[in-house]
């Protein structure tokens, strides 16, 4: 299923090559329909379900964008950084919802429940012609994160951007040289129709078209378009922050000809580990550093997906990096079998490494087992039993209107109540998904691995659960009050179900989280709506 320093020369001229942000991060966010073509193919009128000779709204499938680009504008501030972002709706296609909300993945939101941006969980949905300001604090946290819609399937229509909290006391600060926008790897799938005419009755999850490296890509039997290019200088290291921003495949990550060393996963610091290539699962975040230290050359830049079109051909799910001096040519590099590929078990935190609780296997105060499984009968996933269904008034609104237990709050048997500062056992039986939650959470047992780590195992947001035999289980402490989502980072997945909410101190949600107006005028505004404004969903 879809959680040693150098002398002090080197050290300085680390921190001097490190984008922290100067700015207090506040951004209007403008989310658009627009005609992209990142592949080569322009969906616009393109979907075989409606009828193309006619000149109507209801026929352009334009992608829905974050500041009209692909991937959307980076976000990034400060440890210790308030952020202001207002979302402003400017969505206007028919074909497609016109509504939104958008979600910090990695970003904790302690007493901001309200600003955590999933739709039917903690807000209802920005109307169109409406905006909505994101306010919240990131004290403690620092790292590699994005954001992405979360209404629906939106987000495989192109919503989805890179967030990113520098740390101006980063302790890996003497490892790498450059840390800025250029140094931002994004992948994702990308799908030649809508996300909402690909999934439904009869029809099995779809398979992506192209893999697209920093927005831009190639297709099976598609045109020879440009790639992204990662441009190096020889002799400089860089940390590269490697984002996967799919709704649907993991990807098998590496560069040819070059090694890198993981620092982070997730926003949490590691221990430094040596690798050749990666897997990275739908939602996951790694920073790696590499060291520009090979001949003056183009070497492609893989991300080989495990659905949709695999393979290497033509220069598809590749990007290209440009050593300084390099002819601006594709490579001709080959690609070599990996000998050190990650493992998630050899990941260890960089400080804390212990997990919560006892050293053993239902060593906490609650233990969960969550196994889901499909119901052929609707064509829903389910977990426990239950499949999620959006509930028309989002939880974090029913638990302020005065409903107390898990019992009551919609959707039934979906929500999860947990007592505040308990430590927390999950164990997810594999299934080949990727969940995240609210939480950084210890990872006690990986989804491939049969062994337990109580002593430091890696500690993330969104972890794969492992194939049938797989049992992944993580720990984590209730400290953070609020209606939290826990659910399959494979997008068509979660649409079909696979999701709970944790609420978490119900008593105490209303005080911790105290909410502004603006946030208590959505739901009215949404709930007014005719058809013709909601649009296609």
């Amino acid at each position: 299923m879809l959680l040693s320093r150098r002398f002090l020369s080197l050290y300085t001229l680390s921190v001097l090559a490190t984008a922290y942000a100067a700015d207090p991060p506040v951004k209007n966010l403008q989310i658009v329909n627009r005609d992209i073509a990142p592949d080569g193919f322009n969906r616009s009128y393109a979907s075989p379900l409606f009828n193309h000779n006619v000149d109507s709204d209801l026929n352009d499938f334009r992608a829905v964008l974050a500041g009209a680009t692909f991937p959307g504008p980076v976000i990034s501030g400060n440890k210790g950084d308030r952020f202001q972002l207002n979302v402003v709706n400017g969505l206007t296609n028919g074909a497609m919802a016109k509504s939104t909300s958008i979600h910090w993945h990695g970003i904790f939101q302690k007493g901001t429940n309200y600003a955590d941006g999933a739709a039917s969980v903690t807000q209802c949905p920005i109307a169109t012609g409406n905006s909505f300001l994101y306010d919240f604090k990131v004290p403690d946290q620092a790292g590699t994160f994005w954001y992405h819609s979360h209404l629906s399937t939106q987000y495989c229509d192109g919503l989805r951007g890179a967030f990113v909290v520098y740390d101006p006391k980063d302790p890996h600060a003497s490892l790498y040289d450059v840390d800025d926008e250029t140094t931002i790897i994004t992948l994702a799938d990308w799908y030649h129709a809508p996300a909402h005419t690909l999934l439904g009755p009869g029809k099995v999850p779809p398979e992506s078209i192209a893999t697209l490296i920093n927005g831009l890509g190639r297709y099976l039997k598609g045109p020879t378009v440009p790639l992204s290019v990662i441009n190096v200088k020889r002799g400089q290291r860089y940390r590269f922050r490697i984002i996967a921003m799919s709704c649907d495949p993991a990807f098998t990550f590496s560069i040819d000809n070059h090694v890198f060393t993981v620092i982070e996963a997730d926003g949490e610091n590691t221990e430094p580990l040596k690798v050749d290539s990666l897997d990275i699962y739908a939602g996951q975040r790694y920073s790696v550093v590499m060291a520009a230290d090979q001949p003056v050359n183009n070497y492609w830049i893989r991300a080989n997906p495990n659905r949709g079109s695999p393979g290497f051909d033509g220069g598809r799910n590749s990007a290209i990096l440009r050593y300084a001096g390099a002819p601006e040519r594709d490579p001709t590099t080959t690609q070599t079998s990996s000998t050190k590929p990650l493992k998630e078990v050899n990941l260890h935190p960089l400080i804390k490494p212990a997990a919560p609780g006892l050293a053993r296997p239902g060593g906490a105060d609650v233990n969960l087992n969550i196994v889901t499984t499909v119901n052929f009968t609707s064509s829903k996933y389910e977990m426990n039993g239950a499949s999620f269904t959006p509930p028309s008034v989002p939880v974090l609104l029913q638990i302020l209107s005065g409903t107390k237990s898990a019992q009551d709050l919609l959707p039934k048997g979906s929500v999860y109540e947990l007592p505040p500062n308990k430590v927390i056992e999950i164990s997810l039986p594999g299934t080949a998904e990727n969940l995240g939650g609210p939480h950084a959470f210890s990872v006690v047992r990986s989804g491939d691995s049969k062994t337990y780590n109580y002593r430091n195992p890696v500690k993330r947001d969104t972890v794969n659960t492992g194939l049938a035999d797989g049992n992944a289980t993580i720990r984590f402490v209730t400290d953070n009050a609020g209606p939290w989502f826990l659910h399959c980072h494979i997008d068509w997945h979660l649409e079909l179900g696979l999701a709970v909410v944790f609420a978490e101190d119900i008593p105490n949600t209303a005080t911790k989280n105290p909410v502004p107006q603006a946030w208590k005028d959505l739901c009215p505004k949404y709930n007014s709506l005719t058809p013709e404004q909601i649009g296609s969903e």
